[in-house]
């Protein structure tokens, strides 16, 4: 049986780990690694909404340590969040996270993760997958497949067939 070492979580906030892991209840946990699409669809997000953010009053980091309770940090794929001064860990409610699968990721495993998000009060998370090229966004607690994904009540989407053409060719 694997065991696990519990450490602090200021422990785990004063380490720099390469690559960076997530803190889950007193445990550090390496993340699944990204192939080229992975980390292609998030440069092409953060490409999107770094062409937006003065019209969208937003600003975008990828793989930003957000800490979704007292024993929780996460590092979503991308973070968008109202324009303002941020700190090295986001602690408030973003307005919209961003998941991309990588090969080893499962949808549930990655709703499991959002679930998080949720709980931390973000309103909207979209989980993105490059090899089938689709892509789901959960409002409150509703996940719909889409082809845009949206943020209600803000002017925030992504057609998704756009994002994806900027991939290599399906094989």
């Amino acid at each position: 049986m694997a065991t696990s070492t519990q450490i602090p979580l200021a422990e785990y906030l004063a380490t720099s780990y390469r690559p960076d892991r997530e803190y889950i209840d007193g445990e550090v946990v390496e993340r699944n690694m990204g192939t080229w699409e992975h980390g292609r669809l998030q440069m092409l997000l953060g490409i999107w909404f770094g062409q937006h953010e003065a019209e969208w009053g937003v600003m975008v980091a990828a793989e930003w340590r957000t800490q979704v309770s007292e024993t929780r940090i996460r590092i979503p794929d991308v973070t968008v969040v109202i324009s303002g001064p941020q700190t090295p860990v986001l602690h408030d409610a973003p307005l919209l996270l961003i998941e991309i699968l990588s090969p080893d990721d499962t949808y549930s495993a990655t709703e499991r993760k959002a679930q998080d998000y949720m709980r931390m009060g973000v309103n909207t998370v979209w989980i993105i997958d490059p090899e089938t090229r689709t892509g789901r966004m959960c409002i409150g607690a509703t996940w719909t497949a889409a082809t845009r994904l949206e943020v209600p009540g803000t002017p925030i989407y992504v057609e998704l067939p756009n994002l994806f053409a900027g991939l290599a060719p399906t094989r």
